[in-house]
């Protein structure tokens, strides 16, 4: 009985501890600095070790002023803890606030000093100098330190220091002093200056990061060099110099493919087809045919039929398409070790060769082979898919639905459900769609989030003063002919609705989608007309922002006219400030003004 009540007490009173350091944070936080103190002075008395608890402490006596109690805490815990020589600097701050300077400095050299003896006490005076916002002194304190004992790694935490002064160059530098010591310091590298790097090559940190890399790649080759160089360029977007690093390297070393198979998929899903390409021709070129390697040359295959499906501009380029792909299932064969080989011809049959019924065959064969329920999903959504592409919307809804029973709460699952909502809502299904779309606001793939609720507010605000629902049934049809890769028919069903249906609350959707579709078939003019009569009809209108975003998307890349392109960006800069175009308008506008950021 005895042994339990102790137990009890001793939780009950690690409960307490608990809970009101976490009000001693809570008010630190808040800058109530009276309340803090009444829970850090017991804090502090009961675990004196705890740096946290003696350093919050003194700050709450120095944000109050209350200076003579800061310095009394200070003598006890020196006087308790003689080898903290970091309270030195913590004294001698203490000082400074009152103004008393000179003092300040003696207490302070008093630190710099008793390094001589105990090199490793660098790090907790460097961290207090740093705290107390003295910069300089930190940086000369592990810059001492790293001068007495060369085996120190001070590099990091100077970094850092030059880093909170703006001072880039010698903040990169001190980094990769890192990787002049240890060569798989790299990866550390790419994290610690992943913050300061952008996409846009322009940047001042970018410019800086690589004239450096390229100096030291000069100067003392090395093959982390070479990796951070691709790195960066792969951060810009560059995705060609970056393939060029990573051939340096695979020449240099023969090591795996796996960074140029990365950059080839990286740069076909930014539409860089050209440098994907040539990726994956290097792959299979310097791959040799043994059946180890055979999944990396089929994948590589398959992405540059992909390529050359995106490139396709006739009948003839198909047909060199659609041989090729029967050649490699020939070659390879049709069973369960060739399953996206398959998949991505289905894809190809249906969507770009006009034969959706042999995809339809090649799909509902593969079921049997999948490997997992996660893979079985995965080729049931595709096969739904498709079906909703020829129309046969039923059999399309009881395989999401599948999909959706069969792997519950996954990211398909939630996958499968917006496109049950989708299908009932081409169908003119709009109640079931809703009721489907209402779960999927919640979703944790946030893609799946917003595409749920720009689909919801579609429906809700074409349907309140529309009980028959005809005209958002005219849309949802144009919508499904545009998935059914019928531009020409959407654009006349879209004309046709926005004839009939004048001052119509659905009236700036479809002209927004009818402009999306011109933009598809490259009549550039019209899709401009378009985006114009939303911003002078209808300036409330939730797709403003998106109608400005792509009226400069297509002035900047289509029309060749950056003034009004500029123009465009910036009125989402000064009249958007929660759009989720304004960083990328904000970069593109700084870049067409020509800034040097």
């Amino acid at each position: 009985m005895q042994n339990k009540l102790f137990v009890f007490l001793f939780f009950f009173s690690v409960s307490i501890f608990a809970q009101n350091a976490s009000l001693a944070n809570s008010y630190f936080r808040k800058g109530e600095y009276e309340k803090a103190i009444s829970f850090y002075k017991p804090l502090h008395e009961e675990n004196p070790i705890r740096r946290d608890y003696f350093k919050n402490l003194l700050t709450c006596y120095q944000q109050t002023e209350k200076y003579a109690f800061a310095e009394k805490l200070l003598n006890q815990q020196a006087k308790q803890f003689p080898r903290h020589t970091y309270l030195n600097v913590e004294i001698g701050y203490n000082y400074q606030l009152q103004s008393q300077n000179k003092k300040a400095t003696t207490y302070y050299n008093k630190a710099l000093k008793s390094i001589e003896k105990r090199p490793t006490d660098a790090f907790s005076i460097g961290q207090s100098f740093k705290q107390n916002h003295l910069l300089d002194y930190a940086l000369q304190t592990y810059q001492l330190a790293e001068n007495l004992d060369p085996k120190l790694n001070t590099q990091i935490n100077v970094a850092k220091i030059y880093g909170e002064k703006g001072d880039f160059n010698n903040m990169f530098n001190s980094y990769l002093n890192l990787v002049e010591k240890n060569e798989k310091q790299y990866i550390n590298v790419q994290r610690l200056t992943a913050v300061f790097i952008t996409d846009d090559k322009t940047n001042n940190a970018n410019i800086i990061f690589k004239k450096l890399l390229l100096k030291r790649s000069q100067n003392n080759p090395k093959d982390a060099w070479n990796i951070l160089l691709s790195w960066l360029f792969m951060q810009q977007k560059e995705y060609n110099k970056a393939f060029i690093q990573e051939k340096a390297l695979y020449h240099r070393n023969l090591n795996n493919l796996s960074e140029i198979t990365e950059i080839g998929r990286v740069a076909f899903e930014n539409k860089a087809f050209l440098t994907a390409q040539n990726c994956f021709l290097f792959i299979i070129k310097n791959t040799d045919k043994s059946i180890k390697n055979q999944y990396l040359i089929l994948n590589s295959e398959i992405y540059l039929l992909q390529i050359k499906q995106k490139l396709a501009s006739n009948q003839k380029d198909l047909n060199i398409i659609n041989t090729k792909f029967e050649s490699l299932i020939n070659q390879y064969g049709a069973n369960n070790n060739t399953l996206y080989l398959q998949i991505a011809y289905a894809h190809f049959l249906a969507y770009s060769y006009n034969q959706p019924q042999k995809a339809i065959t090649i799909l509902e064969k593969l079921l049997p082979f999948t490997a997992s329920k996660f893979q079985k999903g995965e080729i049931q959504i595709k096969l739904a898919d498709i079906l909703v592409f020829t129309n046969q919307f039923n059999q399309a809804l009881i395989l999401y639905s599948q999909v959706q029973t069969e792997l519950k709460n996954s990211t398909l699952a939630q996958t499968a459900r917006f496109k049950v909502a989708q299908t009932s809502y081409y169908k003119g299904d709009f109640d079931w769609a809703k009721t489907q779309l209402k779960v999927l606001k919640a979703s944790t793939s946030q893609l799946i989030a917003n595409d749920a609720l720009h689909l919801n507010l579609l429906i809700t605000n074409n349907t309140v003063n529309d009980s028959v629902q005809t005209a958002l049934k005219i849309f949802a049809k144009a919508e499904l002919l545009a998935f059914q890769n019928k531009n020409n028919q959407a654009i006349d069903t879209l004309s046709s609705l926005l004839l009939n249906f004048k001052g119509h609350a659905i009236e700036d959707d479809a002209l927004f989608k009818q402009a999306e579709l011109y933009t598809t078939i490259q009549k550039y003019t019209q899709a401009e007309n378009n985006y114009l009569k939303i911003i002078k009809n209808y300036p409330t209108s939730i797709l403003l922002d998106n109608t400005y975003f792509q009226l400069a998307e297509l002035y900047n890349n289509a029309l060749n006219n950056s003034e009004k392109a500029k123009e465009m960006y910036q009125k989402i800069i000064f009249e958007f400030p929660s759009s989720i175009y304004l960083v990328e308008a904000r970069k593109k506008y700084r870049k067409l003004r020509g800034d040097t950021i």
